[in-house]
């Protein structure tokens, strides 16, 4: 039987089996997509020189509570980050690397808007230590980008695609399907080209009518037609899933593909239940100190957590989680991937195993495989994921 202390060492040192990174949010896009329910504004004018200074002022806390740690990835999202200065990156990459140690493999992602990229700011954004790009193409189909609130056109997409690959060697983007009016045969079409297209990675996402959003209010009014039904949802679902295997791309989570090797390494810390500090407003973080893992929250507004950061202190939540929470973050996260998850990782952050009777019923239906201590969601219990989790939780 294990002593208390040596359960809390263990817990002290849980976030290493998931690694550490950095989530760095600038809020701002040129115009706000119907879809899109992230923390995202639109604003006339930017003073960029106090966001680095928030920036900078919310790494150096930080410092200070999580010393010493080897760095996995810093990843800048939004928003649309690619309409920052490359001098803002640097500065704020420079900083990051003068606080911590960074992997050999150390990855810096930065989100990007075809519609706002051009040659010279990639190139700023290498120079600045960004080694890897995420894009926000979402279609390859115009009139499906009008309908989703785009820019950008279809060519101007290419063109971006080209610049980035050419300066990065690591380059994913992002697809929408499941989409208004759309058959099965065209988002075929469609995701062989992008699979031709692709470097390393896709991110495939179906359309999800979100709460809040210019589409969830045109959905409660009756006026977003055209939308699949559950059967061609589990179609488009199922080509993709099929198509991106044989493309080499293997999904590695439940809605992200990549060649072996190629996979966000950021990412891969939320999903197999890291630390990350999250900095800028709306960011989200996971930080254990002294044993205890905290979520973090930052208010939404972006003058707001400005002036919270220039106070000295950007959050505005940070809470301890209980053990039985980190279990459930740690289940709900992992069984995303193609992994699956370690019950006795589970044992030891919730404080007893899982339910075996829930286990023998979810490898009976064929939704779960065990191998050894790992369990994994089989294709047809991803199809189904949210029940297979509220499955595991309820046990």
């Amino acid at each position: 039987m294990r002593s208390g202390n040596s359960c809390r060492a263990a817990l002290t040192e849980d976030w290493q089996s998931g690694g550490f990174g950095i989530y760095i949010h600038w809020p701002f896009c040129e115009s706000k997509c119907p879809y899109c329910d992230f923390n995202s504004h639109v604003a006339a004018e930017i003073d960029e020189s106090r966001w680095v200074r928030a920036y900078l002022q919310e790494l150096d806390r930080y410092a200070a509570l999580v010393p010493d740690r080897l760095l996995t990835s810093v990843y800048f999202g939004g928003g649309t980050p690619s309409l920052m200065a490359p001098d803002t990156v640097a500065t704020v990459m420079e900083r990051i690397r003068h606080i911590w140690p960074v992997r050999n493999d150390f990855e810096v992602t930065l989100e990007a808007n075809p519609g706002s990229v051009e040659a010279g700011r990639f190139r700023g954004y290498e120079q600045a230590g960004v080694n890897r790009v995420s894009m926000g193409v979402q279609a390859l189909n115009d009139d499906a980008l009008r309908r989703l609130g785009r820019l950008h056109s279809v060519k101007e997409a290419l063109s971006a695609f080209d610049v980035a690959r050419n300066q990065f060697d690591r380059v994913s983007f992002d697809l929408i399907y499941a989409r208004q009016g759309q058959a099965l045969a065209e988002w075929e079409t469609e995701l062989k080209q992008a699979l031709n297209l692709a470097v390393d990675h896709l991110s495939l996402y179906q359309l999800t009518i979100e709460p809040g959003t210019a589409f969830g209010d045109r959905y409660d009014r009756g006026r977003l037609s055209g939308l699949p039904d559950e059967d061609l949802s589990a179609d488009m679902y199922q080509a993709t899933q099929t198509l991106c295997e044989d493309a080499g791309f293997s999904a590695y989570e439940v809605s992200n593909h990549a060649r072996t090797g190629s996979e966000s390494r950021h990412n891969l810390i939320y999903w197999r239940y890291g630390d990350y500090v999250g900095i800028g407003p709306g960011a989200h973080g996971r930080v254990t100190i002294g044993g205890d893992r905290f979520a973090t929250e930052t208010p939404l507004i972006p003058n707001a957590w400005l002036d919270m950061a220039d106070a000295g202190n950007g959050e505005s939540l940070c809470r301890t989680l209980a053990r039985q929470d980190q279990a459930e973050e740690f289940l709900m996260m992992g069984l995303r991937l193609r992994d699956g998850v370690d019950l006795d990782r589970y044992a030891r952050l919730r404080g007893e195993p899982v339910d075996a009777h829930v286990l023998v019923h979810l490898e009976e239906i064929g939704m779960i495989l065990r191998e050894g201590q790992t369990v994994k969601v089989t294709e047809g219990g991803r199809m189904v994921l949210n029940a297979v989790i509220r499955e595991f939780l309820s046990g």
